[in-house]
Formats: C-alpha cells, structure tokens, sequence
C-alpha cells in the first residue's frame, strides 16, 4: 500500500471515529483504533524523506552488462561493495538468486538489505555502473570499460501487494552453477511467472524449495511494488526535477576509473579518490553527497 493510500485511510479513519454515533457500538470503536494505531504504525516506518518506500529494507539487483568476463567480475565488486557497506551500519544481507560466471564474477546476484534506513541510504545506487581499468587477462596492458547494472527496489510485504493464486504459475527445477552444470539433483529451485504482467522471477540459492518459493514471491512482490512507484514517481516528475537525475536503470550513473583512482557520479558531478577503500565498503561519502544533493534539488 502507497503513503497517499494510507494517508486517506487513516483520513478515513479519523473522520469515522470523530462521529458521535460510532461510540455507541464499543467493539467497532475498539476495531477502529486498532486499524488507526496500525496504519500511523505503517507511516511512521515508511520514510524520514517522505519519498515512496523509503525507509524500508530493500531487494538489490545487480547484472552483468557489456565486457564479458570483466563485467562479471565488475558485478562481483558491486556486490562485495554493498556487502560491506551493509555490515558498517549493522544490516543483515541474504542473497536469493544468484547466476555465477567463471573466475568468480557474478552475470546475476538478487540480495535482500535488512536494516534501518536501508532504501534511504542505498536508493541512488540504481542505475548503469561503468569501470574503466585493465584486466589481469589482459596481456597488451590495454584498458577496457565495462559495465553493470544496479536495481534498488524497496521490499514489498504482503500487505503492499496482493498478488492472487489464479495470477501466478509456478515452476521448479535443478539449480545450477557456473557454466550452466547441475549442482542439485532435486527440483528446488523455483521459476514463478506472473501471468497479468508477463513477470518472471527465479530462486535457487536455498536447498530448500520452500524457501526458494517464499524468495521467489519475495522478489515478485518487490518487483510490482516497484513498478507501482516509478508510476507514482512518473507523475509527480512534472512538478519536481531532482539535481541527481531520475534514478532510470538505464542512465550511467557512475564510473570507477582505476588507473586515475578516481571515481566519479556523473549525475552530480562529483569525484573521490582511493578505489581500494572504496571497493572495501567505504562509500559513506558518496552516499551523503547524493542524500544532500536530492534534499537541495
């Protein structure tokens, strides 16, 4: 459920409970505050910026794009990157799909961020990373540029999205690994297709099909959640442009120059020094300039 949709319901509320004639049916009183106390309950978890999902814990996409093996790899760093960011401010990250690519790079990692102002502080990591440097394969010492994308979704709850029995179609299979080879002999990872959406979302990191399932309808629900946002956000575009871009997946957001040391966000202009801090987590920096960039825009 949106804040505007919990905001006119607890209008409601307020409205019904300010009724004389309600108080002479105690039980639906009792009903009423509850709801009441439940939605201001929702509310108050919902941002500290106002902003849609904000606050919230969050599911991370990262893929591999352009440069093969070196994008992969990229997409690897990314994720080691947010990994430790998270554990810096005490958050708790559980990967749930997971597509490897040799020499340990990743074509596809899904992860859940759960912690305290978690979408807040990593929401402007969504867009096209680039990275700018020369791979210990590469014998000529010739720089290459790959890419990767990054998605920061808010994570949906059930009560956010309601997704019916009739809408979903459900299939299981073996998990793989690196090259595509069998790694389970047992059906426990989990495709689900969302029929009105043509959605579709994979799980296989647990052994457990059960699990793979709750993480696959985790991801689904995320992914509606998310799509009924940036449809909010598209309308309200008219009336408000931010400084650091529309957050589009597509847009290049950012770019880690190796051999300049040097990384760059394209959206504010800004650069910082010392990639090798950077890679172990330390992007505080980055966060706090993009945080003070959208509060001026």
């Amino acid at each position: 459920m949106t804040r505007d949709e919990l905001e006119q319901q607890k209008e409601s509320l307020q409205k019904r409970l300010s009724d004389p004639e309600v108080y002479s049916d105690p039980p639906k009183v009792k009903e009423l505050v509850l709801e009441l106390a439940r939605i201001e309950k929702e509310l108050k978890e919902s941002s500290s910026d106002g902003s849609p999902g904000s606050g919230q814990n969050v599911i991370v996409e990262i893929r591999a794009g352009t440069g093969g093996v070196e994008a992969a790899l990229f997409a690897h760093d990314l994720f080691m990157i947010y990994t430790r960011f998270a554990q810096k401010q005490g958050w708790r990250v559980n990967v749930l799909d997971e597509s490897k690519s040799e020499l340990n790079g990743y074509k596809e990692i899904v992860f859940e961020v759960d912690g305290e102002n978690a979408y807040r502080m990593l929401k402007w990591e969504s867009g096209v990373h680039r990275v700018q440097r020369i791979p210990e394969t590469e014998k000529t010492g010739r720089i290459h540029t790959s890419t990767a994308s990054v998605a920061v979704l808010p994570k949906a709850r059930e009560i956010d999205v309601e997704i019916r029995p009739q809408d979903i179609k459900v299939e299981f299979f073996r998990s793989s690994g690196p090259g595509g080879q069998n790694v389970n002999k047992v059906e426990t990872a989990v495709r689900i297709y969302h029929l009105p959406t043509g959605l579709i979302v994979t799980s296989q990191d647990s052994r457990s099909q059960q699990k793979n399932r709750e993480a696959a309808m985790t991801i689904l629900r995320t992914k509606l959640l998310d799509a009924k946002i940036r449809a909010e956000q598209q309308k309200m575009a008219a009336t408000r442009k931010s400084q650091i871009g529309t957050a589009d997946r597509s847009e290049k957001i950012r770019t880690y120059n190796f051999p300049q040391d040097r990384v760059t966000d394209h959206r504010i202009k800004e650069s910082w020094h010392n990639i090798p801090s950077i890679l172990e987590g330390n992007i505080e920096p980055i966060v706090e300039a993009l945080w003070e960039a959208d509060k001026s825009s």
